[in-house]
């Protein structure tokens, strides 16, 4: 949690990962897009508020929201997802992260899946779950092909990957 009020160094993060991936031969800087769930998620808001030169970005579990303004510097369509029981990310915080988006005239959209917990796409692990935190299989695949989705419009294939 600290890590998300701390938007500069979430930046920062988010710098260095791009730095790592364009040193990648086969990476097409003008192609990049980032999907991320919870800070992940984060991180990439915090890119596209940044202006950074984003195709797309993709959150899970994470709506929050920047500096005033900011938001208007990105530049890509924003998909974002989230449980409609998530304590982490209560109504208020859905509408927050909404109102910025629409404000900056920001291609956005939120899908909000009935039922579900925070961190909903996570399968069980062998320790206690944290309350308000529960994973919903079937939204967890919807979310997967909303992401996919999301991708194939914004970095569609233009050529034969076949050859």
């Amino acid at each position: 949690m600290p890590l998300l009020s701390d938007p500069d160094r979430m930046r920062s993060i988010g710098h260095a990962a791009l730095d790592v991936l364009r040193t990648e031969p086969r990476t097409d800087s003008d192609r990049i897009a980032v999907v991320g769930y919870g800070t992940g998620g984060a991180v990439g808001l915090e890119l596209g508020r940044e202006g950074v030169n984003l195709r797309a970005i993709g959150t899970v579990n994470a709506l929050t929201t920047g500096r005033p303004g900011e938001a208007a510097r990105i530049r890509c369509p924003v998909w974002a997802g989230v449980g409609s029981e998530d304590p982490i990310m209560p109504p208020a915080q859905r509408k927050a992260f909404t109102a910025e988006m629409q404000d900056a005239g920001v291609d956005w959209r939120l899908v909000v899946y009935g039922g579900a917990l925070h961190a909903f796409h996570h399968p069980p692990v062998d320790h206690p779950v944290v309350p308000g935190v529960g994973y919903h299989p079937r939204h967890a695949q919807r979310a997967w092909r909303d992401v996919v989705d999301l991708l194939a419009e914004c970095l569609p294939v233009t050529e034969d990957l076949g050859a």
